[in-house]
């Protein structure tokens, strides 16, 4: 497959995973699919907008990058196409690491925040963070100290799980166009190059 067309896939793939990862971390916003009554009672981790700029705008350049590299030539390098056209796959490599940066943000705060747990009200009527070191991951029975918002343990886990999960595919797929890139970068857009070795 040429380097271009492997970067258009990536791009295509990453695009619905951005929005997904925007749209969980809105939905954290509203703990236990409910408007919170104070700020304060939004887990702090919400706020770091792992998923929105993280996993969610940061990705959206990467992967229209990507998208664009089958047809990009960079006007060609001097009049030179394939010249073109591996400073565009270098360039992309540039974006897949703002995507692994972006993306790694985005995992490292969705673990902390699975570990740590949500922030819910317990038993004397105080919003605290009952749970430590992620104890409760194992310990279902321990769920029952968050009194309000309703089912919150579950609506926090699903949702920073999903970041957590997206997130890792993300770095995994920016990762492959680095090296996706190195190749275009040596050897020009893999098309090109045998379209002109055939013209020879």
């Amino acid at each position: 497959m040429c380097t271009g067309s492997c970067a258009k896939c990536l791009g295509i793939t990453l695009i619905p995973l951005a929005i997904l990862c925007l749209l969980c971390n809105i939905l954290l916003f509203f703990p236990g699919g409910l408007v919170a009554d104070h700020n304060d009672h939004i887990t702090e981790e919400v706020w770091y907008f792992g998923g929105i700029f993280g996993s969610g705008v940061l990705m959206i350049f990467p992967a229209l990058v990507f998208l664009g590299l089958k047809n990009n030539d960079c006007c060609g390098c001097c009049g030179n196409e394939s010249c073109g056209k591996r400073f565009a796959m270098f360039t992309s490599i540039i974006f897949a690491a703002i995507g692994v940066v972006g993306a790694g943000y985005s995992v490292i705060i969705s673990a902390v925040a699975i570990n740590r747990g949500p922030i819910c009200q317990i038993e004397n009527g105080t919003w605290a963070y009952p749970f430590n070191e992620g104890n409760y991951l194992s310990n279902h029975d321990l769920w029952i100290q968050c009194q309000k918002p309703d089912d919150i343990v579950p609506w926090h886990l699903t949702l920073f799980s999903m970041l957590l999960a997206m997130g890792l595919v993300q770095v995994a797929l920016c990762g492959f166009q680095a090296i996706n890139g190195i190749i275009g970068t040596i050897c020009g857009d893999c098309c090109g190059c045998c379209g002109s070795s055939e013209g020879a």
